[in-house]
């Protein structure tokens, strides 16, 4: 009986307690620095063309399904990067005056931005290995 009340609480552990949301935690305020949404053009000019850092920008859109599989693993990637670089997402619904104005045609289009121009570009789903090499290319690693 003892055993397995001990096995009981053992087992509970990674559910409940400091350490199980400490993680969590981690796990998600990396993105946060990393990624930011667009709220306006006045943010894209602060955030983006403004930055002193490199920037990815995804204009995407919420119906697009391959722009709800590269996100996620373009985030990933940047998160990686601890800060060299950050990853601005662009609704081109929401913001249709950007899009036109980088001739976004088609989603997912990615941007590499630099100093405020746009030094790389590529439009649909790329796997890891591409996105890994985009991304060195453009911190310059």
């Amino acid at each position: 009986m003892a055993q397995r009340l001990a096995l009981q609480r053992l087992l509970s552990l990674p559910t409940r307690g400091p350490l199980a949301s400490h993680g969590r935690a981690f796990g998600t305020s990396s993105g946060r620095r990393s990624t930011f949404n667009v709220q306006d053009g006045s943010d894209f000019q602060d955030r983006v063309v403004n930055s002193p850092k490199p920037v990815v920008v995804d204009f995407h859109a919420q119906w697009c399904g391959p722009c709800k599989i590269l996100g996620p693993r373009l985030e990933k990637l940047v998160a990686k990067q601890e800060g060299k670089v950050l990853m601005a997402k662009v609704d081109i619904d929401d913001h249709t005056d950007l899009a036109i104005e980088y001739e976004v045609s088609a989603v997912p289009t990615v941007l590499a931005m630099k100093n405020g121009d746009v030094v790389d570009k590529f439009v649909g789903i790329k796997d890891e290995d591409q996105l890994e090499a985009f991304l060195k290319k453009l911190i310059g690693a």
